[in-house]
């Protein structure tokens, strides 16, 4: 059965919020960072996906789906760049429902992604990987990115 990919909408929130959920809760890489990204649990994924909904010039959340069923979604939020002097994006969140792992899900859904941010002007794509997760890097460098040889850092407010 084929992939189908499209930005959430309302009526796609409440699967989108249980993939996510699911992903945060068990992620042993977030969950090692999830103090420094201040995370604030269920209510403030909830939170932060209504307003994908209500202000989508921010951003958005790409979701993957066969045969009607969600089994993947990613975030992409809206930077502009001075180096590049254009929109572009930094991805987030990139997972795969559990259990259909290593199925050409996440590579799919990310060249997808990739055409849906070239259509908007976005002229790069922006992501981190936790230091102890080679797997995830390996996934993003076969899809083009490379390392910028610098440590993301993040500050509450």
């Amino acid at each position: 059965m084929s992939l189908a990919f499209s930005r959430m909408g309302a009526a796609d929130r409440d699967a989108a919020f249980a993939l996510f959920l699911a992903f945060l809760q068990a992620d042993p890489h977030y969950l090692d960072a999830a103090a420094a990204y201040g995370d604030g649990g269920p209510q403030a994924l909830a939170r932060a996906l209504d307003l994908f909904v209500e202000r989508p010039e921010l951003g958005f959340v790409w979701m993957a789906r066969r045969g009607g069923e969600v089994v993947g979604c990613c975030v992409a939020c809206y930077a502009i760049s001075t180096s590049r002097g254009t929109l572009v994006a930094k991805l987030d969140d990139v997972n795969v429902r559990p259990g259909l792992e290593r199925q050409g899900i996440g590579s799919a859904m990310l060249a997808s992604l990739k055409d849906e941010l070239r259509r908007a002007g976005v002229t790069r794509i922006d992501t981190a990987t936790h230091f102890d997760n080679p797997g995830a890097r390996r996934f993003y460098e076969r899809h083009g990115f490379a390392s910028l040889r610098e440590e993301r850092l993040s500050c509450l407010l």
